[in-house]
């Protein structure tokens, strides 16, 4: 139901007080003062801390500084005047006891008369004794529609010309700012570059950016990685390939679900957390770091109060990728766990999320360990996909010896035999074949001369490739994706289905 159908029922409804949960307090007013205008006739007073009541010449400035005195003006007016009252920033004064008293009292008048008490604030507190008093509605922020009328006003008013490609990619990006954040960032972008084009969308984002660095728990991740920096994983290539403009609004007209995410699992080095920074680049939304660690609060309950509050920014924002990089250290044996289940708790929340969620954040999840993992993440319907990233074949470590030889020698990159590269590189993974490259250029630069390729096969017989190491865990990951369970993102593996 939308929030004007839902506000008129409420009021209709004769609901003693609406708190309206919202950090667009103007917009909010707006909304509710036209809605007031179009279906009810009633008298609107508005309230705040410092100025008190100032839309009623009879009352301006009533109750300036005094929160109690504002409830006495319900109980003045005449039963028989319909009203409604506007109180800002009311939410923090809910704790105090007479405040509390006062609001209980009233709403037995407010029950009766056809007046009603509508708090607006940012923050959701309300004490437990109110509670079945006051009913919470939330106040989205703009939605696609509202965004897209604000830029068409824009673009008309300053008669500049935007191909549909970039004004939907606009309006993605504009998507959880606020419409006065909107607007502001929009006259950045033109005080900037005069007209508004691609390099748009890197200030919007940037502008994110801002949201996210207010919470501790979510990092924005700043990314330059390219899918081509992917070397081999075809499959996952082109299963993210044909997503790629799943966001969009032709997508959701052809009737297509906003794609929910991914899980990739293998063992370090294999290209898991690349994978996760290109296809933020490639897909050109805000990549969200979950910090695991802060997750986890030493206070009971705090832990699910930061998820959630996690999963309320990344909504608010979204558009946007959201990266939970070694997923299985943060939910690994959590019947064992000695923390009063909080961390079954913490599970509970966020696969009910991952299952239930409408907002179009494209969950990353990695994982090294699979034994770790608890049953309820793997299950269908979590991800879209769960992605197997083997080592890499013969080929690919070919292709993942030429992208980083480029990187570090673009002119002279051809020089090297690759051929014997890959050959010397048997169970490497790409992160362990770069760190060869870097050992064979240490080398070199010691012995003042360039580089080549035996100063890397050196290197690669002097390393010993993790999967050595960790040979009990890989052979349990390939065993795992040979029973069919799980997708490879290599059709050059053998274990690929």
């Amino acid at each position: 139901m939308k929030f004007n159908d839902e506000l008129a029922l409420f009021l209709k409804a004769r609901y003693p007080i609406i708190y309206i949960n919202t950090i667009e307090e103007d917009r909010v007013e707006y909304v509710i003062r036209k809605n007031i205008k179009t279906n009810l006739n009633r008298s609107i007073y508005s309230w705040d801390f410092v100025d008190g009541y100032t839309n009623n010449p009879n009352n301006e400035g009533f109750a300036k500084r005094n929160p109690l005195q504002a409830l006495e003006l319900v109980e003045r007016l005449n039963a028989e005047t319909p009203a409604l009252f506007i109180l800002k920033d009311f939410n923090r004064f809910l704790t105090d006891l007479s405040i509390s008293r006062k609001l209980r009292n009233v709403s037995r008048i407010l029950k009766l008369q056809p007046k009603t008490i509508v708090i607006i604030g940012s923050d959701l507190t309300i004490p437990r004794e109110l509670q079945d008093l006051v009913t919470v509605l939330q106040f989205q922020l703009p939605l696609e529609n509202e965004i897209n009328q604000e830029l068409t006003r824009l673009v008309t008013s300053l008669n500049i010309q935007i191909e549909p490609q970039l004004f939907e990619t606009l309006t993605r990006a504009c998507q959880g700012l606020s419409l006065e954040r909107i607007r502001r960032v929009l006259s950045k972008i033109i005080a900037t570059y005069k007209t508004i084009d691609d390099n748009s969308i890197a200030v919007l984002l940037s502008e994110k950016k801002q949201i996210i660095s207010q919470t501790e728990i979510l990092e924005y991740a700043s990314v330059n990685e390219k899918i081509a920096n992917l070397g081999g994983l075809d499959n996952l290539k082109i299963w993210l390939k044909r997503r790629k403009t799943a966001f969009g609004v032709q997508a959701s007209k052809y009737g297509l679900p906003t794609p929910r995410g991914l899980l990739l699992v293998g063992i370090q080095g294999t290209g898991k957390s690349l994978a996760a920074k290109a296809i933020a680049t490639d897909w050109q939304l805000p990549l969200l770091k979950l910090d695991v660690g802060k997750l986890f609060g030493g206070i009971v309950g705090e832990s699910e109060s930061r998820l959630r509050q996690m999963i309320n920014v990344a909504e608010t924002i979204s558009p946007c990728i959201l990266w939970i990089d070694e997923i299985d250290k943060a939910f690994s044996n959590t019947e064992s766990k000695g923390d009063s289940g909080t961390s079954n708790r913490v599970l509970a929340t966020f696969i009910s999320w991952l299952s239930e969620k409408t907002k179009p954040v494209f969950v990353i999840a990695t994982a090294n360990n699979i034994d770790l993992l608890p049953l309820e993440i793997i299950r269908k319907g979590r991800f879209d996909e769960i992605f197997f990233l083997n080592l890499p074949q013969k080929e690919e470590r070919e292709e993942i010896f030429k992208i980083h030889i480029k990187e570090f020698r673009p002119q002279t990159w051809t020089s090297f035999d690759y051929e014997k590269l890959a050959q010397s590189s048997e169970s490497f993974s790409g992160a362990e074949i770069r760190q060869s490259i870097i050992e064979g250029m240490y080398q070199a630069f010691y012995e003042k001369r360039e580089f080549t390729t035996k100063d890397i096969c050196t290197a690669l017989n002097d390393l010993i490739p993790l999967a050595h190491l960790e040979s009990d865990q890989m052979i349990r990951l390939q065993n795992w994706a040979s029973s069919g369970r799980i997708r490879s993102a290599s059709s050059k593996d053998i274990y690929s289905t």
